[in-house]
């Protein structure tokens, strides 16, 4: 099935918020909590409480508490700082979208909403109002609470609530951004109009996505599902990740996305690696909000609060955490390619550990961690991409994806600011086609498509100037149409750019000889690669303002079907270290930090 329309509605259309249009005289925005008309929430011990749509029906206060959606709580969610409701159950709790004006403050190039629609998707066009007095156009679109797709949801809840009665069936809730001017103060938002006479669309929170100012991502990896672990019981990870730029202060990020309760860490800590899960002397404790540990909920987010820490470039730091808890499914990156490490079970808080001894355990696998920030630096380059940008058949240990080979290029040369390079490929992820569902705990954690995961992995990454997007092969070795990989390809473009990040896209490599790629195959990945190389730029009408020719890199010349020899890994598909350097060393720096629009 094509995704790329609802994709592309989940998180907006471009603002055109640089234009110098004066906004007319509208009422005096409020606050979102005093516009609030609608109850959804209703106590499970009075089901009939609140009716959300109409038809008596509403979400359940006790599954949003095991969730760790409590009233009041802030929720970081792509990246934004948005504020659950304080209603108690039974109380308005949301807003019907009907062009009301709604006071928001901050300078950032997005704001989010926490939205839901009812009675089918609903969606409208709104205004974001400058201070300086101009204004843009968003459009916003809430899928079904009830029926909306599982792979682009903040939180499912597993019950309905209704006039008679707790009934067993899934709702969702949705945080979708939409773009603002880069840098300029918001000052309000009107919401769309009244969708229908049957449908609305609801708004529980909203929120500018501040900038991330004097922040470069070093490191990240992203989440591909939510699978079984352990159980483990007051054990602490001991994660190893290296860095790409360096900084003078440190922040990482942990990630409970796709889960559906909460995950308390007890306390986390950073250190330089010595050798195995061993620290180069005492490592240095994190905070979150000034305490020693956190609370994550259901589907979001936590950043630990900035830490004096000289952080080396390209360099390996142990990032652990303790999990008090007992913990039976983690969201996770799968192909680590790194050696990680845990304690035993039971074992306590050993994240200030100056030697590995109590790291019996080991891990090739990323939960939770998925970001590490430095202070400074210029900003972020980020790799959207599949197994070959993951690093499938390279060294474990030896940092020799092509991506780390770019960051390596990025330190040795003094002619382009230093960029950060961020890695979010997920082996067998796909463009069109989600392989994960979106929630659940599942074996496959080849992750949402490349569409449905782009506003987290990619436009909302710490500091992101750039994007690239090296994925479709997936897509054409199981039989998805070229015009839908090309559809799929075009909206990520054009969505990257609506941020004003600059778009690159890299074309799709040889793979003869691996067992499915059958000329069928062949036929569709030469249609997507003559599409970006003929209309896949802005030169030539297309959303992309630069293109990697990887294809060009490594295909054998005397049959450009197949890769290089020299630069197989073995199996047809995937490049060997001579392949992924190649691929790094072909990319022209200044084609990836030229302003993007």
């Amino acid at each position: 099935m094509l995704l790329t329309s609802l994709s592309l509605v989940l998180t907006g259309t471009p603002a055109l918020a640089g234009s110098a249009e004066r906004a007319p005289a509208t009422p005096r925005p409020l606050p979102l909590h005093r516009l609030f008309d609608n109850t959804a929430i209703s106590d499970d011990a009075r089901p009939d409480g609140a009716d959300f749509d109409g038809a008596g029906r509403s979400l359940s206060a006790g599954d949003l508490r095991a969730a760790g959606w409590t009233p009041g709580r802030t929720l970081a969610l792509d990246a934004a700082r948005l504020t659950w409701p304080r209603s108690a159950p039974g109380e308005p709790d949301n807003v019907r979208a009907d062009g009301q004006s709604v006071a928001l403050r901050g300078r950032g190039g997005a704001v989010t909403f926490l939205v839901a629609g009812t009675g089918g998707t609903a969606s409208g066009s709104g205004t974001i109002r400058y201070r300086d007095g101009t204004r843009g156009t968003y459009t916003l679109t809430a899928p079904d609470w009830r029926s909306g797709p599982a792979a682009t949801r903040a939180v499912t809840l597993p019950h309905v609530n209704t006039r008679d009665g707790q009934r067993t069936e899934k709702a969702r809730l949705y945080a979708v951004t939409v773009p603002a001017e880069r840098g300029r103060a918001v000052a309000s938002v009107t919401l769309p109009r009244d969708p229908g006479p049957e449908t609305d669309l609801h708004v529980f929170a909203a929120a500018v996505r501040e900038t991330d100012t004097g922040w470069t991502g070093s490191w990240s990896r992203a989440v591909g599902g939510y699978a079984k672990a352990g159980p483990w019981t007051d054990r602490t990870l001991r994660l190893v990740v290296h860095t790409s730029t360096g900084g003078r202060g440190l922040r990482i990020r942990l990630s409970n996305t796709f889960a559906d309760t909460p995950v308390r860490i007890g306390a986390a800590t950073v250190a330089v690696q010595r050798e195995g899960a061993e620290p180069r002397g005492e490592p240095a404790r994190l905070t979150f909000g000034g305490r020693s540990g956190t609370e994550i909920p259901a589907g979001a987010q936590a950043w630990s609060d900035p830490l004096r820490f000289p952080v080396p470039a390209a360099a390996n730091l142990l990032v652990s955490f303790h999990l008090p808890e007992t913990v039976t499914a983690v969201p996770v990156h799968t192909k680590a390619i790194q050696r990680s490490y845990l304690s035993e079970q039971d074992s306590g808080d050993r994240t200030g550990d100056t030697s590995g001894a109590a790291f019996t355990g080991s891990l090739t696998t990323y939960p939770f961690l998925t970001g590490v920030d430095v202070r400074g630096g210029p900003g972020s380059v980020v790799v959207l991409g599949d197994s070959i940008t993951d690093g499938n058949h390279s060294e474990e240990g030896g940092n020799r994806r092509w991506p780390d080979v770019l960051a390596r290029r990025f330190l040795e040369q003094d002619d382009v600011p230093r960029h950060g390079v961020l890695n979010q490929g997920i082996s067998a992820n796909r463009i069109v086609t989600d392989r994960y569902p979106g929630e659940g705990v599942d074996r496959d954690t080849a992750g949402v498509s490349a569409q449905h995961r782009l506003e987290r992995d990619a436009l909302a990454q710490t500091s992101a100037r750039t994007v690239v997007v090296f994925e479709g092969i997936n897509d054409v070795r199981w039989d998805t149409p070229p015009e839908q990989v090309i559809d799929g390809l075009r909206a990520i473009g054009e969505r990257v750019r609506a941020r004003g990040l600059r778009a690159v896209a890299a074309t799709l490599t040889p793979c003869e000889g691996y067992p499915d790629c059958t000329s069928e195959v062949e036929a569709r990945r030469t249609a997507v690669n003559t599409y970006l190389r003929e209309r896949g730029t802005r030169e030539n009408g297309g959303p992309f303002d630069a293109l990697l020719d990887f294809d060009e890199v490594l295909r054998d010349p005397g049959r450009p079907t197949r890769m290089l020899p020299a630069y197989d890994s073995g199996d047809g598909l995937h490049p060997g270290h001579e392949g992924l350097r190649a691929l790094a060393d072909s990319v022209d720096l200044r084609e990836l930090v030229k302003r993007g629009r």
